[in-house]
């Protein structure tokens, strides 16, 4: 039984860094639309059953709106919070069954809760967040033609996934949360508004990977040196006046200049004790946390994220094996 599950966050790309940024915003239509060509392309390839997380939107359903496929797609039974809690929830279910491949709609808050109840389920993640560095901008047709490829096993998933790395934040010795990209301390009191967006409200960054291609917090350390999903390795980073300052797309269109006091690569297992301050502590471009000064917070780079398919690779492996050739059958 080839089965793909579908995780669509309705409220990604819809931050206040649309407000305070000049960031454009990801409506729901395009959402579906975007799941629509990704039903299609599973059903094309075989895939039989396709559950799916329901929001109050109703993306998978407005997908399958005027659809007429073999595949046989479900709603899980939750009960919806409308918040990241529902992520969690469905990729613990789909831990449950037998679910071969996870699609994600989202940025890296969406895949942070996926990742908590995904266990060793290889995910594909296509970007429609506002923060985006761990997922891909890749086109929902080709998405779901890997997801489908993997989970139909006609593909070697061994080479073409990869584990990523995944930060831990610890409270007084007890972990707390997670974060697939950046560990955060804000100067910022309290969560508010939870996102990220002006680095002079900044102290501490941890990084697993460090992009300069990439838009957030991740870009600091990739203006520093830079650190991609396989590297085994992460970084540390105090701001401040020092030696060093860099240019770095901090949001979509806010191109900030940042002090940098200090900084250092980490290598896996590491752990980072962050300054005692009263501050809050954000997660993957998110205030989680809010932190008091007798209070101790330490960041550990591990190796214990998610597995990631690598679609470009995927469809490469697809097509030097002929997985989607189809014989040809001549009349004798």
């Amino acid at each position: 039984m080839s089965i793909v599950g579908i995780i669509a966050n309705p409220a990604s790309g819809k931050d206040i860094r649309r407000l305070v940024t000049h960031a454009s915003v990801f409506d729901n239509h395009e959402k579906a639309h975007i799941l629509k060509r990704v039903l299609m392309a599973l059903d094309a390839l075989g895939v039989q059953q396709v559950p799916f997380m329901p929001d109050y939107y109703g993306l998978v359903d407005r997908a399958l709106d005027g659809l007429h496929l073999s595949l046989k797609a479900t709603s899980l039974h939750v009960d919806m919070w409308a918040d990241e809690r529902d992520s969690t929830e469905a990729a613990r279910q789909f831990c449950e069954g037998d679910v071969g491949c996870i699609i994600t709609l989202g940025g890296d808050g969406t895949n942070r809760a996926v990742a908590k109840g995904c266990n060793d389920i290889p995910i594909v993640a296509i970007s429609t967040g506002t923060n985006n560095v761990f997922p891909d901008m890749i086109e929902g047709t080709v998405a779901g033609l890997a997801a489908g490829l993997i989970a139909r096993e006609m593909v070697d998933v061994d080479k073409v996934t990869y584990t990523a790395k995944r930060l831990e934040v610890y409270v007084d010795g007890h972990k707390a949360e997670i974060a697939l990209i950046d560990v955060v301390a804000s100067a910022e009191l309290f969560i508010g508004s939870r996102a990220l967006w002006d680095p002079r409200r900044l102290r501490e960054v941890v990084l697993a990977r460090a992009e300069p291609n990439s838009i957030g917090m991740s870009s600091i350390g990739g203006c520093l040196h830079p650190l991609g999903p396989q590297d085994g390795y992460g970084m540390y980073i105090r701001l401040g006046r020092g030696n060093t300052s860099v240019l770095a797309p901090v949001g979509p269109g806010l191109i900030s200049k940042v002090d940098i006091q200090d900084y250092r690569l980490l290598s896996l297992g590491d752990e980072v004790m962050l300054e005692p301050a009263a501050c809050t502590i954000a997660v993957d471009g998110e205030r989680q946390i809010e932190a008091f000064p007798e209070q101790q917070v330490s960041v550990r780079l591990t190796n214990r994220g998610p597995r990631v398919v690598d679609v470009r690779q995927c469809m490469r492996e697809a097509s030097q094996h002929g997985a989607l050739r189809i014989p040809v059958k001549r009349e004798t």
